[in-house]
């Protein structure tokens, strides 16, 4: 989203930080890219360069690099698979506003089992922006007690 003040418009800076534990670590560099410019075309960006994929033999530090420049700014994925679980770190900047969601359901190819995540304001003073879960559930208190017996009788 673009804000317009005074009949000129101004960009929004906003910035998802990931570091993820996944099952399923990307290898292959050409796939990588491949489905890093599908993040980027899902999250309606415009790719000026890249992506830029490199898998990194040296042991202790084993993994792919993946960095794309945007017209907005940048996405860069760093990825170390010789750990298990594999461990991701996913930068998504831009000066355009994003649905940060579609950057989580993207996440889910590679099979995460833990996912932890700053969403920053960085025009305002790198304030924290509260993600609400995008799929809620509602429970019943019935259902809920009986979830409750089942766990317990276990």
């Amino acid at each position: 989203m673009v804000n317009v003040r005074n009949g000129m418009e101004t960009l929004v800076h906003k910035h998802i930080i990931i570091r993820a534990e996944v099952l399923n670590p990307p290898l292959n560099e050409l796939s990588t890219s491949e489905s890093v410019k599908s993040l980027i075309n899902n999250i309606g960006m415009k790719i000026l360069m890249g992506p830029y994929a490199k898998y990194c033999e040296m042991q202790g530090n084993r993994g792919l690099t993946v960095a794309t420049i945007i017209e907005t700014s940048h996405i860069v994925m760093h990825t170390w698979d010789e750990s298990s679980p594999a461990n991701i770190q996913l930068d998504v900047y831009t000066c355009g506003d994003f649905d940060p969601h579609t950057v989580f359901e993207w996440l889910k190819q590679y099979n995460p089992i833990k996912v932890d995540y700053k969403y920053l304001d960085r025009e305002n003073g790198l304030t924290e922006i509260p993600l609400e879960p995008k799929n809620s559930y509602s429970w019943s208190s019935r259902e809920i007690v009986d979830a409750m017996d089942t766990i317990l009788a276990d």
